[in-house]
């Protein structure tokens, strides 16, 4: 019972994390006419917050293994909703931009903290089953945000979307401090090095921490322009690309989250790097999905957006595998460092840019559609389109580097051990 409750806080707790985090994907096109920005500025407000999200998670990340991980999550919702709702005050763009940098180091503090919370909760067994849920947070809050915010932001403007995006944190901060944390295994240390230095000396590590860059780099391309392509290429209001947008991949990812919980923990039974295995064929199926999606006609959204959020269900199936995975292969006392360094790789080699880059390409194939002209807004859906193209090749490219990290990667010998023990 008690573990069941710490499960369910910790999946809240990421759902506002998830929810606060692409609150301004439903809003970019608010924000554009407002300030008068280009998708480059607007790739920007992401990739600034992704930077600064996987410096700051390291250290965070080791004291997650040395400290309290319940202050530390208490703290880091605290400070990231607290400068959620500032953003709702900001009189210029410069000002939203530094909002997002708070944010940014308060987020950081979720995944490495609430991981090893879980590690050490919940038996290898049963290990990908709670990650998928922990992870369903993903499609939960993109749902959430856009769903809400988009619509709110239609009805009473960005202001208050973003100020309403902070209120569940008045609830999360007293209830993590109300929540005992569970005894830290001392199980499996021998074998595998408990400084940190020693995960440097994991292969499969590294190749995970590779897919890791891709995947965010697909995730956070789609979560932050999708709605605007509904929006230039379909023909949507904006109220509209946020609903339907964030029900798809709620529903969608969802769905590829109790795959993935399911699947995942029947895999390791039959293979040891089944986990890793069944994720690289969910990248690969994703790819000609997203394909399909792109290439659907301008003004046909109701065909378009089942195949995309199609795609991002298979996406989302990577989170319960490819974190369960990584705790299967990394001793206890360094699961917190270890989510954290993959976390950075993550975010700075994939979602700190991959928004910056697609922004980019949509300002580039604009002006190659204007022709010389001033850019219009046709122009603008045009190079969106084309900037798209990214996603389904990189969907492919992480299949491949799943793949790899399958052949490398070695669970803790006593992995049998520890699905027998702790707390179910």
């Amino acid at each position: 019972m008690r573990s069941r409750s710490a499960l369910s806080l910790l999946f809240l707790v990421n759902v506002l994390n998830i929810y606060d985090r692409q609150a301004l994907g439903a809003l970019l096109e608010p924000l554009r006419h407002e300030f008068h920005l280009s998708d480059t500025q607007l790739g920007a407000l992401p990739a600034v917050f992704t930077v600064i999200y996987a410096v700051a998670g390291l250290p965070l990340g080791r004291l997650a293994d040395t400290w309290s991980r319940r202050k530390l999550l208490a703290i880091g919702v605290a400070v990231w909703a607290g400068l959620t709702a500032l953003g709702g005050l900001a009189g210029s763009y410069a000002v939203l931009f530094a909002t997002r940098l708070g944010v940014g180091i308060g987020e950081a503090v979720c995944a490495p903290a609430a991981t090893s919370w879980i590690g050490d909760l919940v038996p290898a067994a049963r290990r990908a089953r709670a990650m998928a849920g922990f992870m369903m947070a993903v499609p939960v809050g993109v749902m959430l945000s856009f769903a809400i915010t988009g619509p709110v932001a239609q009805a009473h403007g960005w202001r208050v979307a973003l100020a309403l995006a902070a209120a569940p944190a008045f609830v999360l901060v007293p209830a993590l401090l109300w929540l005992p944390e569970p005894v830290r295994f001392a199980a499996a240390e021998a074998g595998r090095g408990s400084a940190p230095f020693s995960l440097l000396r994991m292969p499969a590590l590294w190749w995970i921490a590779a897919s890791g860059a891709i995947v965010n780099f697909i995730l956070y391309s789609f979560s932050t322009f999708v709605s605007a392509f509904l929006t230039r290429f379909h023909g949507l209001s904006v109220g509209q690309a946020g609903l339907w947008s964030g029900i798809g991949s709620g529903a969608a990812g969802i769905l590829g989250a109790i795959a993935a919980g399911v699947y995942g923990d029947r895999v390791i039974g039959i293979g040891q790097n089944g986990r890793v295995r069944l994720a690289a064929a969910a990248a690969a199926l994703a790819a000609p999905l997203a394909l399909a999606g792109i290439l659907v006609p301008a003004g046909r959204a109701a065909v378009a957006i089942p195949l995309f959020m199609l795609a991002y269900g298979l996406w989302q199936m990577y989170y319960g595998l490819v974190y369960s995975a990584i705790h299967d292969i990394v001793s206890p006392s360094l699961r917190g460092t270890a989510m954290a360094a993959y976390l950075m790789v993550m975010y700075l080699c994939g979602g700190s840019f991959g928004p910056l880059v697609t922004g980019r390409l949509s300002d580039h194939f604009a002006r190659v559609a204007a022709g010389g002209l001033p850019v219009t807004e046709a122009a603008k859906a045009v190079g969106l389109h084309q900037a798209m193209y990214i996603i389904p090749i990189l969907s492919v490219t992480l299949a491949a580097v799943l793949w790899a990290a399958s052949r490398a990667a070695r669970p803790l010998p006593d992995l049998a051990l520890d699905s027998q023990s702790g707390p179910g």
